[in-house]
């Protein structure tokens, strides 16, 4: 019988486990701590529990979810991107963004994604699976320990790599759950983002969680036809229904929601694309966020030049909407929003070496 993976149980669940075992009430709150806060890869680490119990939890828990492969670093702007391979030989990527102070994990929930996005090389891998949150969670604390080892930390968390992070609720938001826990890694909710699709019954469960997160839509079109081009999955709901979805949420939680839109050049960085998206976002309690197209291989996009940025930029103030154009960091390791990617050999996706 194959062992339990520890990171995938909430403290509650934990704590139950250990009573039921005749430990002490605190024992549950030096395990979490152990697993949380000091980010241990074996039970033989943690030296205040009893060698017994230690023994026990090494039989009956899985602690090690994902193993560190090939590592790519941008040493010019300090982005790092891993290669994780999970303990069924499925692979997933992960990146580190530092800049200006912040110390940013981009975290995986899926191999592969279902949504299909015409402009992410994620999507065009197709679906494999959902990950655990354990596999989820390990990978903020994988960075957690290589940023410790120079006295640094996670300062934010965004659930914007591979996969739709709806589609794998349970497991996600367990994950952010043990992440914000006071006890163990406690990372504030507003210092977590999650970013998605569209998934309207998933974004109004979210807004009934409790957990302060930043909601960022991927929206990329204002109409609907266009929107069903680029993002097949738009066919679940249409623009109208995924912004409604999105007030409740800004209602619910007083968080302004951020709306990601990818610029394609000569697809929807028009200006008649800008006027539509800010009449639909004026009077909301909204930010836009435009990314000009990072390349990949095999994407038939091309990035617009900055003119065209610009003025779409300049469209969307002009309706009274919020917006900044993101300063990509990792395009050159394909670390990059829509570049991350499993399904080629280490040499096309950009690997090159390992760090120490």
């Amino acid at each position: 019988m194959s062992r339990v993976r520890i990171l995938d149980l909430s403290f509650q669940e934990l704590a139950a486990l250990l009573t039921g075992w005749g430990e002490p009430p605190y024992r549950a709150r030096q395990l979490w701590q152990w697993l949380w806060r000091k980010w241990a890869t074996s039970f033989q680490e943690m030296t205040d529990l009893p060698s017994a119990l230690r023994e026990r939890l090494a039989c009956e828990f899985q602690l090690e979810v994902a193993r560190p492969g090939a590592v790519q670093l941008d040493a010019e702007e300090g982005t790092e991107k891993v290669l994780l391979s999970l303990l069924d030989g499925e692979k997933i990527e992960a990146v580190l963004i530092r800049d200006e102070g912040r110390r940013t994990v981009c975290v995986s929930t899926q191999v592969g994604c279902p949504v299909g996005c015409r402009f992410c090389a994620t999507g065009q891998m197709g679906f494999v699976r959902n990950l655990t949150p354990g596999e989820i969670a390990a990978q903020v604390l994988h960075f957690a320990r290589r940023l410790a080892s120079g006295g640094e930390r996670v300062t934010h968390v965004v659930v914007m790599g591979m996969g739709e992070p709806l589609l794998n609720y349970q497991a996600t938001l367990r994950a952010l759950h043990n992440l914000h826990h006071p006890q163990g890694f406690a990372l504030g909710g507003r210092k977590m983002t999650l970013s998605t699709v569209g998934v309207v019954p998933g974004i109004r469960k979210l807004a009934r969680e409790g957990l302060p997160l930043n909601l960022a839509i991927s929206l990329h079109a204002p109409r609907d036809e266009l929107r069903r081009k680029l993002v097949p999955w738009g066919k679940q709901w249409g623009v109208r229904e995924v912004v409604e979805a999105a007030d409740e949420y800004a209602a619910a939680t007083g968080r302004r929601v951020t709306y990601e839109y990818v610029l394609l050049r000569g697809v929807n960085d028009g200006l008649r694309e800008a006027r539509e998206l800010g009449k639909l976002l004026r009077g909301r309690l909204a930010h836009v966020n435009l990314i000009p197209f990072n390349p990949a291989p095999g994407l038939p996009f091309h990035r617009p030049p900055p003119r065209r940025v610009e003025a779409f930029r300049e469209e969307l103030l002009r309706w009274g909407v919020d917006v900044t154009v993101r300063r990509s960091r990792g395009v050159r390791i394909r670390a990059a929003c829509g570049q991350l990617r499993t399904r080629v050999g280490a040499k096309d996706a950009g690997f090159s070496s390992r760090l120490p």
